[in-house]
């Protein structure tokens, strides 16, 4: 009679081995195949996920649709605990109440009227005044406005819903709540009011961006500077050709952020090199080349490789540096232009953009080619020099406002500072904007006067220069 085999009972001990070690394999693929699901599933979800998250942030609406929902489980709560504590301080008369709860939903009503009518007209006048990318980039993610009319809201659903369950005994709790409410709403409507007329002065917004600009920057480039960086061109020469092209698929837009880490994990995985080809800030259609792999190209995703880049229908200021510098150019551009000629906010503006390439330029502006934990190159991402910044900072404000007294001082103060604090690496790139401003002026000032005034670097445009001069003072 054979020997029963159950589990490996009664086999061979060599053969309770083999089946062991292949139980084990088993399981390992197992673990392999649910952690490789469940990273696919992570980088499909991660570019919807982040421009919802774009969305939701420049969204004015989240935030009165989350106060509706709060007065929907407040009400009911505080009504709760009026019957329990028995509260009869203020001694509430079902017409007072009543009279107040009125009077709170036609206030906030008013107030939400007022607040969005004059918003949506100082909002596209300052868009028309200074840039319209400011819009959505920096006055709708305002979360002072933003939670002022989630205010309002959450008080005129509050009184709504009072009124609505008003009975003969008065839930005091809920009245003292309401008045509480209508003073913060008259007080927040006076605070914004004033506020909103300080946000939208141009030295607040380029103020703002020049904020966000520098966050940004220490966000993508967080290491200080120093060292060489990695650039393609030897990386492709020993590559070869590349095996394969990714094209976009989906809506067309703009190029908003890459997943960068996914992309790695992805080219280390399947042992090749991933170019992603556009630009942060691209604009990309349906059969654009997104991805060139190089090396082993089989079992690789390209639905997976998509799904690690967010497109959207406009361009943000997330892992996307350069856009801080394109607002600023654009408002001071727009100043300069013949229909507004207000070139001291262009000065205003070319005092972020200095702020900016300063920090920028004590930085290390990371290279083209990503590598991997164990430093195998995987991932090549084109970046934005230190010569694109400057030349994207200097050189259209130099074209059009060269010729003006105030810019010329300006730029001239501005790049004689970053060859006293930057490394000498960065100097070339500066060097040659302060010779082509020199060639300007030359150029655009006719009188030997004028031209001796515009070659001096002046921080504050016009008036600042002879300050720190004592041999330059006139009396």
């Amino acid at each position: 009679m054979a020997p029963l085999d159950c589990a490996g009972l009664g086999a061979s001990a060599p053969a309770r081995r083999s089946r062991g070690a292949a139980r084990r394999a088993a399981l390992v693929v197992r673990l392999r195949a649910k952690r490789l699901l469940r990273d696919a599933r992570r980088r499909t979800a991660w570019g919807r996920v982040y421009r919802i998250t774009s969305y939701l942030d420049s969204a004015l609406w989240t935030v009165p649709l989350l106060a509706i929902v709060m007065v929907l489980i407040t009400v009911p709560l505080l009504r709760r605990i009026n019957r329990y504590l028995d509260w009869d301080w203020f001694s509430f008369a079902p017409a007072g109440a009543q009279a107040l709860y009125q009077t709170v939903i036609t206030l906030t009503l008013s107030f939400l009227v007022f607040t969005f009518g004059s918003l949506l007209v100082a909002i596209q006048v300052a868009g028309g005044q200074l840039t319209p990318r400011i819009i959505a980039t920096i006055l709708l993610r305002n979360n002072v406005v933003r939670y002022s009319v989630g205010l309002f809201v959450f008080a005129l659903m509050f009184a709504v819903m009072a009124l609505n369950r008003q009975d003969a005994p008065v839930s005091q709790l809920v009245a003292f709540v309401i008045a509480i409410l209508a003073i913060a709403c008259i007080a927040d409507f006076l605070f914004l009011i004033d506020y909103a007329a300080r946000l939208l002065r141009p030295v607040s917004v380029v103020a703002r961006v020049g904020d966000a600009g520098v966050d940004m920057i220490r966000t993508v480039y967080p290491a200080p500077s120093g060292g060489a960086a990695l650039t393609a061109t030897p990386l492709r020469d020993a590559l070869g050709p590349p095996l394969a092209t990714v094209s976009y698929a989906g809506t067309p837009g703009i190029v908003l952020a890459v997943d960068l880490g996914a992309l790695v994990a992805i080219a280390r995985r399947h042992g090749n090199v991933i170019e992603f080809v556009p630009h942060i800030g691209d604009f990309i259609a349906d059969d654009d080349p997104l991805f060139t792999l190089y090396g082993n190209v089989t079992n690789v995703d390209e639905r997976a490789l998509r799904a690690t880049v967010a497109v959207g229908a406009e361009r943000t200021l997330e892992q996307d540096p350069m856009f801080a510098f394109r607002i600023l150019v654009d408002i001071a551009l727009k100043a300069l232009s013949p229909a507004i000629n207000d070139p001291t906010t262009a000065v205003v503006a070319l005092d972020q953009i200095h702020r900016l390439l300063r920090l920028l330029g004590k930085r290390h502006l990371r290279g083209e080619v990503l590598c991997d934990a164990t430093g195998a190159p995987r991932l090549i991402f084109r970046t934005p020099n230190w010569e694109d910044y400057v030349q994207v900072a200097c050189r259209e404000i130099r074209a059009c406002g060269g010729g003006n007294l105030q810019v010329a001082r300006r730029l001239r103060a501005m790049l004689d500072d970053l060859l006293r604090s930057l490394p000498a690496e960065r100097h070339p790139a500066v060097r040659e904007e302060r010779r082509l401003l020199d060639v300007t002026i030359e150029a655009s000032f006719e009188l030997p006067e004028d031209r001796a005034l515009a070659v001096i670097a002046d921080s504050q445009g016009l008036g600042g220069a002879n300050a720190g001069d004592p041999s330059r003072r006139t009396t």
